[in-house]
Formats: structure tokens, sequence, C-alpha cells
């Protein structure tokens, strides 16, 4: 039986939409909102809102971290992650984890930010989740307005402080950035919004999801990022062939389309590099694939800060990064590890090889970007929301902690 609305209101529910979209197709005829809502108090479309019951591991991706982490601390008694598919069947469901529900909306492939009357009505069916996260790409401003109730947090995910536009942007309560100069850009646009240095990637650290292994070390670099060009694989390649020995380099691409490029480009230059992907591996893996190595790299210019600084530093490895990242080199300690521009990125590499009993990555993660220590911070800032919504006579400029 579905939820009547008085229990549904019970379940205090966070959820996180993620801008991930299945297939491409644009939408033919499309059903109403109140079609939908029909379907989901029918079943049809999925399981209602449910509370968990037991304290859930809190591993796996970005995605997946911060909404655990506040059911694994009491906060919320529910969480969901929503993504969407264009096509006229939804794609199979993935692999359940516990204490989460995933949910796939329809929606039209050439829509950004994404609208969806399937969302709509599973609104209308449920209500709007008490914690509402959006990262990326977006939602229309009709999702937004249906949630007026929520709590709304977004986060770009990369580089671009805003990848939405005004009209969707103006209905957050908060933006969690990736450096403090992505902060003044949203204030720039909205200057009377709450910002928070807080990048979903590299902070709610798992480190039940990346930890050492006590395996031998086969390759001295790890590089973990997508097939794409902003990823600057040509850094590490051109620094790699500028040493004046072999480095056994190990590159792991989850997604992308320069995959048979990068293999190209390392063969021609004739480092030695292996790689793995894309398509990618599952967790298990990855953290696997990193304890093979004695350190990681972020290679980066116009990135966000990218989740796997701490998931690097977690395994154990310290990580070289870009001196130009846009985003992130606030983890980037001397316990954790070295900056080096793309000109001197192969002295960096050399300079940390020689020195790797200088670092202590994963003791510092755990003690400043664990998600033990991430999710508190993130609770203060979502009571201060609360506290404004409650009474709004508390002025604009309430220091959120």
């Amino acid at each position: 039986m579905p939820l009547d609305e008085d229990a549904t209101r019970r379940v205090k529910r966070i959820v996180v939409i993620s801008d991930f979209c299945d297939g491409n197709l644009p939408l033919g005829d499309d059903g109403s909102s109140q079609d939908y809502r029909r379907a989901w108090l029918s079943g049809a479309r999925g399981p209602e809102p449910t509370r968990v019951l037991e304290r859930p591991a809190v591993v796996g991706g970005y995605l997946e971290r911060l909404p655990l982490s506040m059911v694994n601390l009491g906060f919320c008694d529910a969480a969901e992650i929503w993504s969407f598919y264009a096509g006229d069947e939804p794609p199979a469901a993935s692999r359940p984890q516990s204490g989460l529900i995933r949910r796939s909306f329809r929606t039209d492939a050439r829509m950004r930010p994404f609208a969806s009357n399937d969302v709509l009505g599973h609104i209308a069916a449920f209500g709007a989740p008490d914690i509402l996260c959006v990262w990326g790409l977006g939602v229309e401003e009709e999702i937004m307005r249906a949630c007026e109730s929520s709590v709304k947090i977004y986060n770009s995910i990369d580089a671009p402080a805003l990848r939405i536009p005004p009209e969707v942007s103006r209905h957050f309560d908060l933006v969690l950035t990736g450096a403090e100069w992505q902060s003044l850009v949203v204030k720039a646009r909205h200057p009377d919004m709450a910002t928070a240095v807080m990048p979903i990637g590299p902070e709610f650290a798992s480190p039940d999801t990346f930890h050492p292994l006590g395996l031998k070390k086969v390759y001295d670099v790890i590089y973990v990022a997508a097939a794409q060009a902003y990823k600057r694989h040509d850094i590490l390649f051109e620094a790699l062939a500028k040493l004046p020995y072999t480095t056994q380099t190990l590159c792991v691409c989850g997604y992308g389309e320069l995959g048979d490029s990068l293999r190209s480009q390392a063969a021609n230059l004739g480092i030695s590099v292996d790689f793995v992907g894309p398509p990618g591996v599952d967790f298990v893996e990855v953290n696997r694939l990193m304890n093979l190595a004695r350190m990681g790299v972020v290679c980066g210019v116009d990135d966000g800060a990218p989740a796997i600084l701490t998931e690097y530093m977690l395994a154990n490895l310290p990580v070289l990064a870009n001196a130009a990242l846009t985003c992130g080199l606030q983890y980037i300690t001397p316990l954790t590890g070295r900056t080096a521009s793309s000109e001197q990125f192969h002295r960096g590499l050399s300079d940390m090889l020689a020195n790797l009993d200088m670092f202590q990555p994963r003791e510092e993660a755990v003690a400043r970007w664990s998600w033990q220590t991430t999710v508190v911070r993130f609770v203060r800032l979502v009571e201060a929301v609360l506290l404004k919504k409650a009474d709004p006579q508390i002025r604009n400029s309430l220091t959120l902690l």
C-alpha cells in the first residue's frame, strides 16, 4: 500500500539528484505529472519512500557518501539518489546498496537543466524531500518550485561555480563550492546566497571504501581519471617522457571517448603506461589498483575538486597535483602531497618518488576529510538554513560554519 500523506511526512528524506542521463533519445508523447503521480502511488513506477531501519555503511562514490552519512548520523532516516533516462524504457536497475533507494526519471535528452513530469508526479505523490541536493546541470525551475519546503543545496561538481541559469539557481538555500573563488562567483550572481567551500567529491571521504591492502607496489604512479581532454593526461605523459629513467605508470579510465587516443599518445612517446578502461571498474577494484602504486596524480586545470584527491590519500598514496588546478588544492598539504606546474611536473614526480616516507596521506585524510568529520559540518549548514526558513527575520548574513 502507498504511504498516506502523514506517513510520508514522517520519513525524513535526503535526495541527491545526479545529472546523469541514460540514453539520448528525445521524448515522444510524454504523460502528464498527474499520470505519473497515479503511477507512483500504484507502485508501478517504483517503491514508496522507505525508512532505513539500520545505520548503513558509508561506502561508494561521491553520489552515495553524503546521503548515506546523513542517515548513518541519524539526521535523516531515508536516502535516495535520482537520475534520468531519455527513451521509452527505463535503464536496468543498478545493483542495490544498503540504505539507498535509486530512482530513474523520464526526461527529454535535449533539456538542460532537466525537466521531468515524472519527477513532478513523484513529488505530487509523496511530497518534497526534506533535503534536496542537486548536482551538476540541475533541474528546471518547476521542479525547484515543487520543492519549496525542502532545504535545497547545489554543487556544480566541475570547475564552473554555477552550471545552471539564474532562474534556477535563485531557488537554492545553499551552494557548496570547491574553492573560495567559486563562492565569490555565486555571491556575484546572488549576493544573499549562503555558500560554503565543501566540494562533495573529496569531502565525505570513505575510509572503508579506499584503504591500504599491503600489496606489492608494481607501479610508481597511478592516474585515475576519465579519458577526456580536461583531465590533461598529456601533462603526465610529457613529464614521464622527460624523466631519465622508466617510471611504471597505470592509467585507470572509468569513461570517456579518448581511450584509444591516450594509448596511442603513450606508445608514440615510448613511455611505460598500462591502461584499464574505459569502461571502468568497481570501487573495490579501483582500490586494489591504487594499492599497486606508490603515488597518485591529478593533472587537470579546468576541473572541479576531484574526488580522487582524497581517495588516493585514503589508500595511503601521496598526491602530486597540477599547481594550476582550479579547485581542490586545499587538500594538498605537506603530509598529503605536493603541487607542480605542468612544465615542472617531471621534477615533482621525481622528488616525490624519492621521498615517499615524508608523507602520511591516509592519516591526514581520515582526520580532516572523512565523512565522519564533514557530515558534522554539513549538518550545521543545514540547521542554519532551517533556522533561517523558520524565522525570515534572520539576516542573510548568518554565518555558516
